[in-house]
């Protein structure tokens, strides 16, 4: 498309907008082929849509949309409802490509009540409405299974598929079967149990599957009392079996409060990249949680969580039919739905329950995590370079990092460690280590600047003339064990008098010697990241590899240093002559004393050789020994 072609479609786009009425609605983009790309829904359809075609829209995705539009429809309606009703239905007829789309593969099991004359009550993943009333879907199959037990227990409904009708049984067409002899069924079939009980207990275990347990608990108490003042103490201890079972399956489900009756809550939570949101839906009837989902949700456009939780809260209360007068919501909304009113609770038992749909909505989001990073390992490290490139605003991805830390005791034995980390992964091998040579005494500045000097400035000098190869070999980042000091030490090495331009961060630690915080910047700025991000777990592992590797080089060469003899000293003795001595002498004081004797002085030159014996001699000779 051309220049003069691009501006003439945004013209036409623009007139068709001015023409839209200030009323809610849904709105349809289409491409040039004529294709749903986008639909939306808007409380006031001119100003909504316009701002799609406005000078400052910064948003690349939306961006990309808008250069797709060729043409625009839209549906006025009377609400806020019917406009979010409408935007969904639309949804699903065309699936448009820039829509957010529920990630959701799986078919959730329901339980079915058939609409047969004696109904049948089963588990099933097939929803056909024709063949009767349907609960659920089931997220967790155990609480299903919970059900269905109590009610096989309570009610014992007929598993058979027999096309069972008042008549046929009448006619005696049916004989009881196996599951009755078992008092697993009550043999309706056979007219050992009347129409008219088969459908009371049916009705009950409705009730059960609504959630209603705490109402048919209630009820089966107070028959159970009256049967027993009425002398009919069979009946009542069958009702006390019930009662009892009731009960026991209530003491199992997680009880908010008694008070909070039929109520949504829906919170969100996104992943570290913000392409992915994670919607947690629960339903509560009579205080007890009776369902709950988490959904993931794809962002197409870069939608808000205000955008994504109202698509989601129309689509799922439709998927559930749910009639709920309340929904609570982690954050104000902006729509009216009409039905239900939203509610952001702050404290008490409705915030408690917004704190457990957080809490799935996290646990859900982490199991994603998880079973992703197992099937494709490399795609955790590629998600937390992006996530750090991110963190830290850098240019390219920071796939080399290398990190400095100095280990001294008052200054003896100064040394420095170098680990380079590749992919995020350890690179053992392009581990350096570094003896601290123009620094006398417990100065960690200066031996920072002594090593980052020493250890950038091949790529100073050595490549010089040829920028790309300096490029190639030059880390994408630098991470020193240390707060604002260090960083600006190896920042004026660096960028000062070497030249180079290499990002440098810092961990600093807290009074308790704990990494608490991530520096980046000039000047240095604390970065935002969560203690107990996957990311800042890596970090900290890093920092503790570096220290690892500085400290254990400064043991050996502490433990050399304290190996260290007089011999050492002598020169033309080497370790093997100072060895084979101290194999036969064992110390440097029996060897002073072989030096006063002829036939120590044999002894000696028996060990190391005549020649560096006479050296042996001469040396202590000389010092008077």
């Amino acid at each position: 498309m051309t220049k003069q072609e691009n501006e003439e479609r945004l013209e036409r786009l623009k007139n068709i907008v001015l023409s839209m009425p200030e009323k809610p609605g849904s709105y349809q983009y289409y491409d040039a082929s004529g294709t749903i790309i986008y639909v939306g829904k808007a409380k006031n359809l001119k100003r909504r849509v316009s701002s799609y075609f406005h000078k400052e829209v910064d948003r690349f995705k939306t961006k990309v949309l808008v250069s797709k539009i060729c043409d625009i429809t839209y549906t006025v309606v009377n609400t806020e409802e019917d406009a979010l009703l409408l935007e969904n239905a639309l949804i699903k007829k065309y699936n448009p490509r820039y829509n957010v789309l529920l990630k959701d593969g799986k078919t959730y099991p329901s339980i079915c009540i058939t609409g047969e004359e004696f109904p049948r009550i089963f588990k099933t993943r097939n929803i056909n409405k024709r063949y009767g009333q349907y609960y659920g879907p089931y997220s967790h199959l155990g609480s299903m299974y919970a059900v269905l037990e109590l009610i096989r227990k309570l009610y014992k409904p007929r598993s058979c598929r027999l096309p069972l009708s008042r008549e046929g049984i009448s006619e005696g067409r049916y004989k009881p079967c196996l599951e009755y002899h078992i008092k697993n069924c009550g043999a309706p079939c056979a007219g050992c149990q009347s129409w008219e009980d088969y459908q009371q207990n049916i009705a009950q275990a409705r009730e059960i599957l609504k959630g209603n347990t705490r109402l048919l608990s209630t009820a089966v108490y107070e028959k159970m009392m009256a049967a027993a003042e009425s002398l009919r103490f069979e009946e009542a201890e069958a009702l006390k079996r019930q009662y009892l079972l009731i009960e026991q399956f209530c003491a199992k489900s997680e009880v908010v409060s008694h008070t909070i009756n039929d109520v949504d809550v829906f919170c969100i939570d996104d992943d570290d990249a913000k392409s992915n949101a994670f919607i947690n839906y629960m339903h509560v009837t009579n205080g007890t949680i009776n369902q709950s989902f988490t959904y993931e949700y794809k962002r197409k456009l870069e939608e808000t969580d205000a955008e994504l939780l109202l698509t989601a809260i129309t689509e799922i209360r439709e998927r559930f039919q749910s009639k709920a007068k309340e929904t609570i919501v982690p954050f104000e909304i902006g729509w009216k739905m009409e039905g239900t009113t939203f509610f952001v609770p702050q404290r008490g038992d409705k915030y408690h329950l917004l704190e457990l749909s957080q809490m799935n909505c996290r646990q859900y989001r982490f199991d994603r995590l998880k079973q992703t990073d197992k099937l494709n390992p490399e795609q955790k490290y590629t998600r937390l370079m992006k996530e750090l490139q991110e963190k830290l605003h850098l240019q390219k991805l920071p796939y080399t990092i290398e990190l400095f830390d100095n280990s001294n005791i008052s200054g003896s034995d100064a040394v420095a460690g170098c680990v380079v980390y590749k992919g995020m992964k350890p690179s053992k091998k392009d581990y350096r280590r570094y003896n601290i040579k123009t620094v006398t005494g417990p100065d960690d500045y200066a031996s920072m600047r002594e090593v980052v000097g020493r250890r950038y400035r091949r790529f100073a000098e050595g490549y010089e003339g040829d920028e790309k190869d300096a490029e190639q070999a030059l880390p994408d980042l630098i991470i020193t064990d240390g707060g604002v000091g260090q960083m600006n030490i190896v920042r004026e090495v660096v960028e000062g008098q070497l030249g180079l331009s290499i990002p440098i961060a810092g961990l600093a630690k807290d009074d308790r010697h704990r990494t608490n915080e991530l520096l980046f910047g000039f000047p240095p700025q604390t970065v935002q990241l969560k203690a107990e991000s996957e990311l800042f777990r890596l970090l900290t592992q890093m920092q503790d590899e570096v220290h690892r590797y500085a400290i254990t080089f400064h043991r050996e060469k502490r433990s050399k240093h304290a190996l260290h003899s007089e011999l050492n000293d002598i020169k033309g003795i080497g370790p093997k002559a100072t060895e084979a001595l101290l194999k036969v002498f064992k110390s440097v004081k029996r060897i002073k004393e072989a030096t006063l004797s002829a036939d120590g002085q044999k002894e000696i030159a028996t060990v190391i050789g005549g020649a560096k014996g006479r050296i042996i001699v001469e040396y202590f000779g000389g010092k008077g020994s």
